[in-house]
């Protein structure tokens, strides 16, 4: 059966057929075309990197396959513009509906309002659902109707909510497929010949596709999961779920897991296994937080760019792409930094245990600014996802309401014993240091001589002396945080004076240069300089260039609030005195802020109500309502990259962290619709 009056699939992140609610009403609805557009540029700066796009290609061969095992093949185009693909393969399939699944991130919610705009006035009937999430962010709230803004109150929301999530969907049993005679498939090329020798080794340790995602879930929750407690912390092992790239690309549900998991809950509940149950809940508690990630993207837009705390923005990063390098190299000096970085660039993989020790280190050790280290994990990462990144690194940096305190540096040495006590991680990414004794294995610098001429080690030749010592570190940041405090009264100061409306950004200078193979536009923060890093003779490892991650939105209406942003971004200085650039940032910028400001809030409050508005009062859900035409909500906003990291903390995502408690009046969300969208 084909012809016209048949229904568009759009597959994204969601790349499987079983508890595909979108997949379901199109197989209800008659007709199928299955589709996937390839439109990476519309992403901007945050354009999928190597391991991840391997995955991308995997996943639609697999998904390709059992489309076509069940009746239809998936049509696959290539693309600059989403929307204006969807409408070609609209006419050229006579298609009268359109399902997708809803997406969280600031450009897919913009794009996914514009294709319901845009279908619709063309006739098309277009419908969206929950499949990324056990609750859609809009239905989380606490009592007066506002959002959560610390994680325990949201999960705990969450598990308390008055209904279950919904039972996940079983695939289709058949589809009948339309007619795609004159909609030919476009070739995807994921990789270019550079890469497939590096891409040809990811398939020894993972599989791709839905049916794979299915069988890691049940070897976790029949293995490693009743153990997770205990077992969690090893660097040196498999201890975790490796869920979170199956997880980002949608290739299992996150409803599946959170079901079956329960399920085994109740079952050893029932045994008395109070360890079995301990597991659980922490592994819950990383889903929670692969959900938390979303609900903050949703209702704070801006998150993977800007800290969510607004005195964060005063913080003196420093500019230093020497020890950005070295970083990213696994040449710091410190063998567990050094070895994550290591197997990242080798494997793009992470223990998320190591994921905190290598963020923590770039931000609270070399105060790099820590959109550099989420745009590095971006690029990356076989899991690569934004709204993870983004939590795990403001996370670290202490932006969140509930983070780790930014006063805290976390001793690599230390860290290493309590991770990797046996040496053994080190010693498999760092091969330079595997003769050396384990009781030296973390802090080299410390052994004898003898010892290390015994292993054949040379600091500083074949192995780097620590690029910068904790106890100096330790002084930078105390220095660095009091400079923000000081910065963040003049400018409170200044607004009480009634100079200054809002928390926008307010510098104006000089950008300042960044080497070719790793130009980056730096966050518009006051910036110390420190002599560049040595010149290392080691090969270096390219990094894609970061721009300004200004959300391209192509609709007549936000050209305004598009323009508005570009014009008022602001650059790093050049050789800028901290403590004068503050001053002249707070005294001269503010005043130039306020109408562009006040502007752009009310062309952003506007546009972003009324889509907000339309979009809840009509989207299919979770709420279990279905209804033609519906909007996804555009702005209230895998195991995830991050998640089980936090679980793992001494402190856990908890009460405010000391140093904010010792500044009550300062650690206030920023508004977000008073920012403009720049980077």
């Amino acid at each position: 059966m084909s012809g016209g009056g048949c229904s568009i699939v759009w597959f994204r992140r969601d790349l499987r057929v079983e508890d595909n609610p979108a997949l379901a009403a199109g197989v209800r609805a008659g007709v199928v075309v299955a589709v996937f557009i390839w439109a990476p540029e519309e992403e901007g700066q945050y354009y999928p990197g190597r391991v991840s796009r391997w995955w991308l290609k995997h996943s639609l061969a697999h998904l390709d396959s059992s489309l076509r095992s069940l009746g239809t093949p998936l049509i696959t185009k290539r693309s600059t513009d989403s929307v204006s693909s969807l409408l070609e393969v609209v006419k050229s399939t006579g298609a009268t509906q359109l399902f997708f699944n809803h997406l969280y991130d600031p450009l897919s919610l913009i794009r996914d309002h514009r294709a319901k705009e845009v279908l619709t006035a063309q006739g098309i009937t277009v419908r969206s659902f929950n499949s990324d999430l056990l609750y859609e962010p809009w239905d989380v709230n606490d009592a007066h109707g506002q959002p959560f803004t610390t994680f325990a109150a949201f999960w705990e929301r969450c598990l308390s909510m008055p209904y279950d999530p919904q039972a996940p969907l079983l695939p289709p049993k058949r589809i009948i497929p339309g007619d795609v005679s004159r909609c030919p498939c476009d070739t995807l090329v994921f990789e270019d010949e550079s890469e497939k020798a590096s891409n040809a080794l990811l398939a020894r340790a993972w599989s791709p596709g839905w049916s794979n995602a299915d069988k890691a879930l049940t070897t976790f929750i029949n293995g490693p999961l009743i153990e997770y407690s205990k077992n969690r912390r090893k660097a040196d092992s498999a201890t975790t779920s490796l869920l979170s790239p199956h997880l980002h690309f949608g290739e299992v549900s996150v409803k599946k897991v959170f079901h079956l998991v329960r399920i085994k809950q109740v079952f050893w509940a029932n045994e008395g296994n109070k360890a079995g149950e301990e597991s659980v809940n922490l592994f819950l508690k990383s889903i929670g937080l692969r959900e938390y990630s979303r609900y903050i993207s949703f209702n704070h837009p801006n998150s993977h760019e800007r800290p969510l705390l607004g005195h964060l923005k005063f913080f003196p990063w420093v500019v230093n792409e020497g020890y950005f390098k070295a970083w990213r190299q696994g040449r710091t000096g410190y063998p567990l930094v050094d070895a994550g970085m290591r197997e990242l660039w080798a494997t793009g993989w992470l223990h998320d245990r190591i994921r905190v020790v290598v963020s923590s280190f770039f931000v609270k050790v070399l105060q790099l600014p820590w959109r550099w280290g989420m745009k590095y994990f971006w690029d990356t990462l076989l899991d690569a996802d934004l709204e993870s990144d983004a939590l795990g690194w403001q996370y670290i940096s202490g932006t969140l309401p509930d983070g780790r305190e930014f006063d805290r540096i976390d001793n690599p040495q230390f860290e290493g014993y309590k991770f990797d006590p046996n040496g053994e991680y080190v010693r498999r990414w760092l091969p330079e240091l595997a003769r050396l004794p384990t009781e030296w294995i973390h802090h080299p610098w410390n052994a004898p001589e003898s010892v290390l001429q015994a292993a054949g080690i040379e600091l500083g030749s074949n192995y780097p002396l620590p690029i910068v010592g904790i106890d100096a570190a330790e002084a930078r940041l105390q220095e660095a945080l009091l400079q923000m405090w000081q910065l963040e009264a003049a400018s409170r100061a200044a607004m009480e004076n009634g100079t200054e409306e809002g928390l926008g950004d307010s510098s104006e200078s000089t950008p300042i240069a960044f080497p070719q193979d790793t130009q980056m536009e730096e966050i518009h923060e006051p910036v110390r300089n420190n002599p560049p890093h040595g010149t290392r003779r080691y090969e270096d490892q390219m990094v894609p260039s970061i721009t300004s991650s200004q959300v391209r939105v192509e609709e007549e209406e936000t050209s305004e609030l598009r323009n508005s942003a570009e014009n008022s971004r602001a650059e790093v200085p050049i050789n800028a005195n901290p403590q004068q650039n503050a001053r002249e940032t707070v005294n001269q910028g503010l005043l130039q802020t306020v109408n562009r400001n006040t502007r752009l809030q009310n062309n952003t409050t506007m546009w972003l109500r009324n889509a907000a508005e339309d979009s809840t009062a009509e989207s299919s859900s979770s709420s279990r309502r279905e209804r033609d035409g519906g909007l996804v909500p555009v702005w209230s906003p895998p195991a995830s990259n991050f998640s089980e990291q936090f679980v793992d903390d001494e402190n856990g995502i908890g009460p405010s962290s000391s140093y904010l408690q010792r500044h009550p009046q300062s650690h206030q969300l920023i508004n977000w619709t008073r920012l403009p969208q720049t980077g």
